[in-house]
């Protein structure tokens, strides 16, 4: 027998898929200005005409209207420095998610054994990162250490004398939260499995690659996906390290971008005649910006699908522990 809806559930059902509907747009928002102005003329961009949908106009007649531009998208294809940055930003995020998945799997593996000496402790002063952050001068003065003595690896003497996104991908990979997952997957395995493996004279690395690894590929995808898009959108320490050291040619995407704002545009966005990009305006200048953002999310949305059916599964394997 079918129940019947008491008018205070359905009250509840309403607000709450309103909000949700409203909470989905404002979060969509953003993405849909952003392909907007990409698809504008600058004329439409600079006049603050984009809403919604793409707008086209400002010529002669003044007047402005719905339809596509592609000029910012031609500039984007024949600026060399966004390449040279999308490539930097494809080498950090590759090697990089590589790099944290490799150490981070073997971490994980070693706290997850009751046998390891002094497991409590190792794995206390792994949640202990997380509630207390060492700060931005200390983790500053780390990279700069760490990347001098790179420098001194390979005969140089500060880190100005290394391409710096190898400092990106060797030294800001560390991640508490996804280690912990991957510690909490490995902890999952049934130890019959593995002992019956050992039984059959495998190795400790032949355990790891045979056994733990294919029963948490859900948790590893997952954990992956958290380090690929952390690594694509990473700006602030790369924008740090490399300005530092004056290496424009080591910029990622999001650091060519804040660049560009802050040389093309002043805090007012009026154009600024100093500019170092060769915009003509500051609404090409924008409208630009947006053509490199929509270009540099494209391998993202590309890739999330394929990962997306682990996701679910892979966080409830890793963050609950029985």
């Amino acid at each position: 027998m079918k129940r019947k809806t008491e008018v205070s559930e359905l009250i509840f059902k309403i607000v709450a898929y309103v909000f949700m509907v409203v909470f989905a747009l404002l979060c969509l928002y953003p993405l849909i200005f952003v392909l907007a102005g990409a698809f504008s003329s600058s004329e439409a961009v600079s006049s603050n005409q984009v809403v919604l949908w793409p707008v086209i106009g400002g010529g002669a007649d003044g007047a402005y209207r719905f339809g596509f531009a592609v000029e910012a998208f031609k500039y984007a294809f024949n600026y060399n420095m966004f390449w040279v940055s999308y490539a930097n930003t494809i080498f950090v995020a590759f090697l990089g998610t590589v790099w944290c998945l490799v150490y981070s799997i073997l971490g994980a593996y070693a706290l997850s054994k009751k046998r390891l000496i002094g497991r409590h402790g190792f794995n206390f002063f792994l949640v202990f990162t997380m509630w207390f952050a060492a700060g931005i001068i200390p983790t500053f003065l780390n990279y700069k250490v760490t990347g001098d003595t790179l420098a001194t690896l390979v005969g140089g003497k500060t880190w100005s004398d290394i391409d710096l996104k190898w400092l990106i991908v060797l030294a800001m990979g560390m991640n508490a939260t996804n280690i912990i997952l991957l510690r909490n997957s490995f902890e999952g395995v049934p130890t019959e499995i593995e002992e019956a493996a050992r039984i059959d004279g495998a190795t400790e690395l032949q355990v790891l690659m045979n056994v733990y690894i294919p029963m948490s590929k859900a948790t590893i995808a997952t954990v992956a996906l958290f380090f690929g898009i952390s690594r694509w959108n990473g700006y602030f320490w790369a924008y740090k390290v490399s300005n530092a050291a004056n290496q424009s040619y080591s910029w990622p995407v999001q650091v060519l971008v804040r660049d560009i704002i802050e040389k093309e545009t002043d805090i007012t966005g009026t154009y600024n005649a100093d500019n170092t990009h060769d915009f003509q305006s500051v609404g090409q200048a924008t409208s630009t910006l947006y053509s490199f953002i929509v270009l540099s999310i494209i391998p993202i949305l590309v890739i999330y699908p394929f990962i997306q059916k682990y996701f679910a599964k892979g966080v409830n394997m890793g963050g609950v522990k029985e």
